[in-house]
């Protein structure tokens, strides 16, 4: 069965490009807070959130994997039109709207997708922002939540939720797989990035390293699958007691 994995990383639009009601809308939490210091920080704290949300996020890299092949095709937010090979992966600076229509076309030529909480995260994401810029998606990423055209590997280590959950980092260290967030020889001077770096390097103008992290995400997702499917996955001939 043709395989792609699938990841992405986001950023959150500036709080003053929007809208005086939409800013209130979203920062009204903050006015509960009783001191004007508290506001404040909780304003931060929520603008340091809009990156997780559709509405006021949008996509800067989409990683693809080729499970079979080992190939990869990175598409992320660059100011310039590049592409450029390393590692047996294709990396092409685009932006948001082009991404997501090559996303969608490549998509349509695989069988399943494999992602880490794509249901809970990537898969909305993608349809969301997808939507609101026009574009119709290939397919549902969110679905029926057993159906084997999607194997979210969040959903599948927790058992659909009889466990809890653990972090794509902590999974790959249990399972004996390298952690996603590095470090990588590649980043000059980097110690290793996570999820939570994203923004600072997207500030920084540091989108090569955003899109070599990506990267690294679906190829540790990739293994984890391996190792799912080798030992919990479908079709897997348990022996009775």
């Amino acid at each position: 069965m043709a395989t792609l994995v699938v990841d992405i990383e986001t950023v959150g639009v500036d709080a003053a490009t929007l809208d005086a009601e939409s800013q209130r809308y979203l920062l009204r939490a903050a006015e509960r807070e009783p001191t004007e210091e508290a506001r404040e920080a909780a304003r931060a704290r929520i603008r340091g959130e809009f990156s997780l949300w559709p509405m006021t996020g949008r996509i800067v890299t989409i990683a693809m994997l080729n499970v079979d092949s080992g190939r990869g095709r990175v598409l992320y937010e660059s100011d310039l039109e590049e592409t450029w090979d390393e590692d047996g992966t294709t990396y092409v600076g685009t932006d948001e709207v082009s991404a997501l229509h090559e996303f969608w076309r490549l998509l349509a030529h695989y069988a399943r997708v494999v992602t880490f909480n794509g249901r809970g995260f990537d898969g909305p994401y993608l349809m969301l922002r997808s939507a609101l810029l026009g574009i119709r998606p290939s397919r549902d990423l969110v679905g029926k939540r057993y159906d084997e055209a999607h194997v979210d590997l969040l959903e599948r280590l927790t058992c659909f939720g009889a466990t809890r959950k653990f972090s794509l980092d902590f999974y790959c260290r249990a399972f004996g797989i390298p952690s996603p967030k590095g470090p990588s020889p590649k980043e000059s001077g980097e110690e290793g990035v996570s999820g939570a770096d994203v923004a600072r390097l997207h500030g920084e103008g540091r989108r090569r390293d955003i899109a070599r992290y990506c990267r690294r995400d679906v190829g540790a997702t990739a293994l984890l699958y391996r190792r799912w499917q080798e030992t919990l996955g479908e079709g897997m001939d348990f022996q009775r007691g």
